[in-house]
């Protein structure tokens, strides 16, 4: 791997570090508001400062072309994953839905493949499905080997928002990592404004402090700031390649959740954090090729 993956492969850690608090902070929000207008509510507060930065910066205008893959990226990473994985929150926990959401970088690399023109080695499947595989292990041994009805929203989630990871990613080659997430958001915002509107009349309640900063977290650094990073590693690293390193997620959740909520972390859960690291660690170096280049050679 060379410095220029390398570089991608550390910017998507660090959007992964910032997404492993999304599932925990949105559990918290939706003991008091409606998942919908949590799911909708934190793209539209994040549309006001991609708004601002994009007309301070004087951002050319997307092109058609792009506006179309800018409504892929929406439908996945604004509408779809926000909304069901916070109608999945109120009936599991967050450490379960964390664990559903390590199958993303499984679909994340099957769009690359689909969609991206990129073309990974079968070491590189090898290594993916095998990071998964120990995902889902780690899943069924957390939820007692039986799967709940809200499992089925997590994985509606995790695979339409893959579909805005990838397509995300490979407009970042064009646009630049925070311009995809800002022009995302903007174009979203008149479609957001009515629902969410409308949903915030009907708010039964006034939030608690703790509910809004919460709120705020999912908004500003999940919905908005985290993606500055996440896009701009798939672009620099290749999509399927830094994908993977979202395997770690779950495992980021817990030790934030143990640092931050005091649950506790069993040896088991670290060891097969240590299994997902060596699958990464190991896939990292196996080859990618694209469809250019495979056709070129044909």
């Amino acid at each position: 791997m060379n410095s220029h993956e390398s570089k991608g492969m550390l910017l998507g850690l660090l959007g992964v570090l910032i997404f492993s608090l999304t599932l925990p902070m949105t559990r918290i929000v939706v003991t008091e508001m409606n998942p919908i207008l949590v799911g909708l509510g934190r793209a539209l507060a994040a549309a006001v400062p991609a708004a601002a930065l994009l007309w301070w910066r004087g951002e050319k205008r997307p092109t058609f072309a792009q506006l179309k893959s800018l409504a892929i990226v929406a439908c996945g990473v604004i509408l779809a994953f926000p909304v069901l994985s916070a109608w999945a929150m109120r009936s599991i926990p967050a450490s379960h839905g964390a664990v559903l959401n390590g199958l993303q970088p499984f679909f994340v690399a099957i769009y690359a493949y689909l969609l991206g023109g990129e073309r990974p080695s079968r070491g590189f499947w090898a290594c993916a499905g095998l990071g998964s595989a120990l995902v889902m292990m780690f899943a069924l041994r957390e939820g007692g080997g039986m799967p709940q009805p809200a499992d089925g929203l997590m994985l509606l989630a995790v695979g339409i928002g893959a579909l805005g990871y990838a397509e995300g990613g490979k407009l970042a080659k064009q646009m630049g990592g925070w311009q995809v997430i800002c022009w995302a958001l903007v174009v979203a915002a008149p479609v957001l404004a009515l629902p969410v509107g409308w949903l915030a009349w009907h708010q039964s309640a006034p939030l608690s402090l703790r509910v809004w900063l919460a709120f705020g977290y999912v908004a500003m650094f999940s919905q908005f700031l985290g993606f500055f990073a996440w896009y701009a590693g798939l672009a620099i690293g290749g999509i399927a390649r830094v994908g993977q390193v979202q395997l770690l997620q779950i495992f980021f959740t817990i030790a934030l959740s143990a640092l931050l909520f005091g649950e506790k972390v069993d040896l088991t859960t670290w060891l097969f954090a240590a299994g997902v690291v060596a699958t990464i660690a190991i896939g990292r170096n196996m080859k990618i090729g694209s469809a250019q280049l495979a056709h070129k050679a044909s």
